[in-house]
C-alpha cells in the first residue's frame, strides 16, 4: 500500500518536470517554424506603403509694434 503513494508521488513530480520543461520549451522558441523564413521572401505586399502625413505649418506669431 505504501509503495503506491511513492508511485503517485514520483509519478505527480515527473508531471510537474514535464510541463515546466514544456512551458520552457516553448518560451526559448524551441517549437518555432524552421520553414517559413525561406518562404516569407515570396510574399506578395499588395498593401501600398502608407504615405507620410504632410507637415503642419503653424501660423506666424504676431509681432508687437514698438
Amino acid at each position: 500500500m505504501s509503495s503506491t503513494f511513492y508511485l503517485i508521488g514520483i509519478g505527480f513530480f515527473v508531471g510537474v518536470a514535464a510541463w515546466f520543461l514544456f512551458i520552457w520549451a516553448v518560451k526559448s522558441g524551441q517549437f518555432d517554424d524552421p520553414e517559413a523564413p525561406k518562404y516569407r521572401m515570396l510574399d506578395d505586399d499588395d498593401e501600398p506603403a502608407k504615405a507620410a502625413k504632410p507637415p503642419r505649418f503653424r501660423t506666424p506669431a504676431k509681432r508687437k509694434s514698438p
